[in-house]
C-alpha cells in the first residue's frame, strides 16, 4: 500500500528535495531491492530470474553493497536530473522553471538560491 504523498502546504527547495528522498530516492532502492528478492509477476523474465536468484546466494555484506551501488545509482540519477532542472547541466535552450502551486507560487530552482542539485548532494 502506498502512503500518500504528505507535504506542507508551502513547498521550499529543502521540503522539496526531503520529499523527493524519502518519496523517489528511498522508495526506488526499497523497490529495486524488493523485486530483486522477488520478481514479481508469473512470467519473470529469464535475466530477471537469473539476477534475483544470484542475489539471494549473496551473504549479508555483499548483499549490503549491492544495496549500496543501487543506491549510489539512483543518487546519480536525481542528481543528475536537479542539475538539469537547476540549469547547472543543460539540456536544451532555455531554463526550467520549477514551480509549487498551492496556496502560493513558490519558483523551486531560483537561480538566485542554492541549487536542488546542492541541496540534495548535502543529504540530511
Amino acid at each position: 500500500t502506498q502512503v500518500p504523498l504528505q507535504i506542507r502546504s508551502l513547498m521550499d527547495t529543502e521540503s522539496f528535495v526531503a520529499a523527493i528522498r524519502r518519496h523517489v530516492r528511498d522508495a526506488a532502492v526499497q523497490d529495486t531491492l524488493g523485486k530483486l528478492t522477488s520478481p514479481p509477476g508469473r512470467r519473470v523474465p529469464p535475466a530477471k530470474a537469473a539476477r534475483s536468484a544470484w542475489f539471494k546466494t549473496l551473504n549479508e555484506a555483499d548483499a549490503d553493497h549491492v544495496k549500496c551501488v543501487g543506491e549510489d545509482a539512483v543518487d546519480e540519477a536525481i542528481f543528475g536530473l536537479l542539475a538539469v532542472l537547476d540549469g547547472s547541466r543543460v539540456i536544451g535552450d532555455g531554463r526550467f522553471d520549477l514551480f509549487h502551486v498551492d496556496s502560493a507560487k513558490v519558483l523551486l530552482n531560483d537561480p538566485e538560491a542554492i541549487g536542488l542539485n546542492e541541496v540534495f548532494n548535502a543529504r540530511e
